[in-house]
């Protein structure tokens, strides 16, 4: 490491996990580092100490696989980029299977104690009031879910009052690989040819009337989220959950998100659906597809369980399920250039969870971009982004324009928050899955498990290149795999 002090200071407000990765990588490389942190002087309703990188969840960074995981490559990939968050985490693991979980307490303790011992990284305990002062010069802002109100109305002043969210109702996104179409149709309703569209613009699952009813009775037996006390129940008219929609009516949703008007089904034209769930394409990549008008407050296996009893979704893979919770965000892909730079300001950057991502890995990860690419500029040095097929890159390209605009949706927002999943990913290029010498059924689930073997290899070689690294020594044989999410 450089220690080189002659540069000026670089502004990080959080020391959640995206900031303290940030002022990690920053100070790495011989740029100093103001770390402000407003805890210790004003607490949150969800924190419990003064600790940097404190978890205020789950305890779990989700699988450690980095061989059939999109998760697992993430991990791996930060730990080539010399994480502190995650040298941290693999010091302080606890038992929990394929899945890399830590000691809370000693985790945080870990990532406090590195940040203060660095040469380079002065801790200053305050609330920043708004956003930083110009003459701070480069700052990234790492403020997480939990924005204090004050910081909040600053960037909803620079950036417009539809720029940033509070509350977030999601619906379910599905892996369109996982969809079937001998089932399902490309339509749009009344073939409607739109902005950019062809008139088959949505995948369409039909119901009868025995399909429906089954359905609608499961939604309003499932098992709900409560929020909790702080969070309130923000619902308004163009964003209800399904099953409070479900609760008002049996009929509700069928002359609702789930009308049959206008659509056709392809695999059998004389017999009108009697209801029809419509799933749009989610990313510029197609890979992804959003169960339109879906947003849900169901815990999360009750949703996988529910929304599988729709025709063509028996078999589905969720990339994200539902939710309906508080989570402060900005509208990046319309705010953020490629670096994470606010458009609107040079020279201030977004990073972690309010950047709209989900996930300790993903915020941490996000961070740990956001240092990178302040301190290369901080030292006049050109910026290299990640590759779209490692998944730093893929993560990235979500947050800054990996998403589709949606204008047909009164209420809701085109871009919403994500976990890092293979729908992120580019697909592999053309005749990359070979049935394996000696296999006779190769199909279904191994072609699928082999496709993303297959990509975290490539995404691991290439981030070792971005990275300057030599490549792995070999690759690990492709094997099986429990879970393919």
């Amino acid at each position: 490491m450089t220690q080189n002090s002659s540069f000026s200071p670089i502004h990080i407000i959080g020391g959640g996990l995206a900031g303290s990765e940030a002022a990690w990588q920053i100070a790495q490389t011989g740029v100093p580092v103001i770390l402000h942190e407003m805890r210790g002087v004003r607490g949150t309703d969800a924190h419990q100490t003064d600790s940097l990188a404190e978890l205020v969840c789950s305890n779990s960074f989700r699988s450690d696989d980095a061989s059939a995981n999109a998760v697992g490559v993430i991990h791996a990939e930060m730990r080539l980029a010399g994480s502190l968050i995650m040298a941290c985490a693999d010091r302080h693991q606890v038992p929990a299977g394929g899945a890399l979980a830590v000691d809370r307490d000693g985790f945080s303790e870990a990532v406090t104690q590195a940040i203060h011992d660095h040469p380079l990284i002065t801790v200053v305990r305050e609330e920043i009031d708004g956003l930083p002062p110009k003459e701070w010069d480069l700052t990234i802002i790492a403020s997480g879910p939990l924005t204090s109100p004050a910081l909040a109305e600053g960037i909803r002043t620079e950036t417009g009052a539809d720029a940033l969210a509070f509350f977030d109702a999601i619906a379910p996104i599905v892996h369109r690989d996982s969809i079937n179409m001998d089932i399902c149709w490309y339509q749009s309703r009344y073939d409607k040819v739109g902005p950019g569209g062809t008139g088959k613009d949505y995948i369409n699952c039909p119901l009868d009337e025995a399909q429906y009813n089954a359905f609608i009775d499961a939604l309003i037996a499932g098992d709900a989220v409560g929020f909790k006390e702080w969070e309130g129940t923000p619902y308004f008219d163009g964003c209800l959950p399904i099953e409070v929609m479900a609760e008002r009516g049996r009929e509700t949703l069928r002359h609702g998100p789930m009308k049959p008007m206008g659509l056709t089904n392809a695999h059998n034209p004389t017999v009108k659906a009697y209801a029809v769930v419509q799933l749009r394409q989610d990313n510029a990549l197609g890979t992804l597809y959003n169960m339109v008008g879906f947003q849900t407050k169901l815990r999360y296996g009750a949703q996988a369980e529910i929304f599988r009893m729709i025709p063509g979704l028996e078999n589905a893979e969720f990339a994200r399920l539902g939710g309906l919770h508080r989570n402060t965000y900005i509208n990046s892909p319309i705010l953020l250039d490629p670096t994470l730079t606010l458009k609107s300001r040079r020279g201030l950057r977004f990073a972690g969870q309010i950047t709209g991502c989900e996930g300790y890995v993903e915020s941490a990860s996000i961070g740990l971009l956001a240092g990178r690419f302040a301190a290369a500029e901080r030292k006049g040095e050109e910026i290299s982004l990640p590759p779209a097929t490692t998944a730093l890159g893929a993560l990235l390209n979500h947050i800054t324009g990996g998403h589709l605009v949606s204008d047909d949706e009164p209420g809701k927002r085109s871009f919403q928050p994500m976990n890092i999943n293979f729908g992120l990913f580019p697909d592999l290029e053309p005749g990359s899955i070979v049935k394996p010498d000696g296999v006779k059924r190769f199909r279904g689930k191994d072609k699928t498990v082999m496709k993303r073997q297959l990509m975290c290899a490539r995404a691991l070689n290439d981030c070792r290149s971005w990275l300057g690294l030599p490549p792995a020594e070999a690759v690990p044989e492709l094997a099986e795999v429990e879970e393919l999410d």
